[in-house]
């Protein structure tokens, strides 16, 4: 029985390393006939993949998602790249035609830059506001505001003490 268990916990042990390597490898939804003869272009392509999103599975790449349209823009990609056009310009066609938001990782020149910048600013700005708020919570003649004039005169009688 004992021998049964050991054999047992080994088994599930292999099995479940086996699935934590299966887990951790990266999931390529490149099909063999989108593949490129030239290994140079290939590695172009997926360079480029890499760096686009996909359309319909938001925050994956075009090189791992199994998406249609994934799969019509790795063509895309590796249809300009046979013409001749360079990795910019490439990015450049793909960006002209599906916007902005295609890129994994926007620029920062033109209107971008206020997205950029806005979350400092608004943690600027926050600290401003907690600052002054604290600064006026701290002063004595607000505290007093609304009291009638005797218990005024008895709250500064226990202040100062």
């Amino acid at each position: 029985m004992k021998h049964l268990m050991v054999i047992l916990m080994i088994a599930l042990g292999s099995s479940s390393a086996l699935m934590g390597v299966f887990a951790a490898s990266p999931a390529w939804a490149v099909l063999p006939d989108e593949i490129l003869d030239d290994p140079a272009l290939e590695a172009r392509a997926r360079d480029i993949s890499k760096g686009l999103r996909c359309l319909v599975c938001r925050n994956e790449s075009i090189d791992e998602s199994n998406a249609d349209l994934a799969r019509d823009l790795r063509l895309l990609v590796r249809e300009r790249l046979v013409e001749g056009d360079s990795d910019e310009q490439t990015v450049a066609f793909i960006v002209e035609r599906y916007g902005e938001y295609v890129l994994l990782r926007p620029t920062t020149n033109g209107m971008n830059w206020l997205l950029w910048a806005s979350a400092p600013l608004m943690l600027l700005v926050g600290m401003a506001m907690a600052y002054t708020y604290l600064r006026g919570r701290s002063r004595p003649g607000q505290q007093l505001a609304g009291l009638s004039d005797a218990e005024q005169a008895r709250l500064r009688e226990i202040l100062d003490d």
